[in-house]
């Protein structure tokens, strides 16, 4: 796939961005990566079907449903919380032909226990089981190619963190040696690091990681004025058009650690675009803000 670079100027100073959402099939960024090996699994192990998790408005069962359609897949999407026909994700998610099944948050805490797959194989027959977020060993194999034709002379690299598995395909990117830090999205410490960690286990790594936990204000898709203003501003200034939840806060973050000279002047820094624009349909209508 041919890098798709955006050179943008944060605290007066050339940064290049990499567009995985114009690089990836209907824009959906890292997702695709993750996705990849996956959907190679399902298929080489004659599944039909991929159960999945996520919130109402997630990202990743957007993508899955989307990718799946396009492959043949029936796709299903364990949702936590109550239907909402208004919802605009839920809607592509149905347009898509990924079946719903909700449930309540106390439930939704049970998608890991054994019994409750099973109960969830009772009800739909086999099917591929992906992990919320995506994130396993093989999303980790297919974030390893997200810097394949990048030129490999930045000192330091940004990319947005969730549940873990890009960023753990970015460190252990093949004879990479730029630092890389992952910017939280998710409130809390507890586990990240260690997840990310051992999701590396398995790679050479050449580079040195870390995991910043101070931009996710308060939590995933949370947001203050400023984020927002200065989304509109990176929008206005540089033409780069950013999704709320993960590259807004990636840009932002860069801005100021480069203002506290966290992020030297002289250094040549890649901030990872993830794609995932389409959530501004849902942020939209979940907040009421444009």
């Amino acid at each position: 796939m041919t890098p798709i670079i955006q050179t943008i100027m944060l605290h007066r100073k050339q940064v290049d961005v990499l567009r995985l959402d114009k690089m990836t099939p209907g824009g959906i960024g890292n997702k695709y990566y993750k996705l990849r090996y996956n959907l190679l699994a399902a298929k080489e192990q004659g599944l039909k079907s991929i159960l999945s998790f996520g919130g109402a408005f997630s990202n990743h069962l957007h993508a899955l449903s989307a990718i799946g359609k396009q492959e043949g897949f029936q796709t299903i999407g364990v949702v936590r919380g109550e239907d909402d026909p208004d919802n605009p994700t839920l809607q592509d998610l149905r347009n898509n032909d990924m079946h719903l099944h909700f449930i309540s948050r106390q439930d939704y805490r049970q998608k890991n226990d054994a019994s409750f797959i099973r109960s969830l194989e009772e009800r739909y027959g086999s099917f591929y089981l992906l992990p919320e977020g995506g994130s396993n060993s093989l999303a980790v194999q297919g974030c390893r190619e997200i810097l394949q034709g990048v030129k490999q002379d930045y000192n330091h690299i940004l990319v947005a963190v969730g549940t873990g598995a890009t960023v753990a395909g970015i460190v252990a990117t093949p004879e990479l040696t730029s630092r890389v830090t992952g910017i939280a999205v998710l409130k809390g410490e507890d586990g990240l690091s260690e997840v990310v960690q051992k999701f590396i286990e398995p790679y050479e790594i050449n580079t040195t990681w870390d995991i910043s936990f101070r931009y996710h204000l308060g939590g995933y898709a949370r947001y203050n004025a400023d984020l927002m203003e200065y989304i509109r501003n990176i929008r206005d200034e540089n033409e780069l058009e950013t999704d709320p939840v993960y590259t807004s806060k990636v840009v932002w973050a860069c801005a100021d650690m480069l203002e506290k000279n966290e992020i030297r002047q002289d250094e040549k820094v890649l901030l990872i675009h993830t794609g995932g624009m389409q959530g501004w349909t849902g942020w939209n209508y979940r907040f009421r803000i444009s």
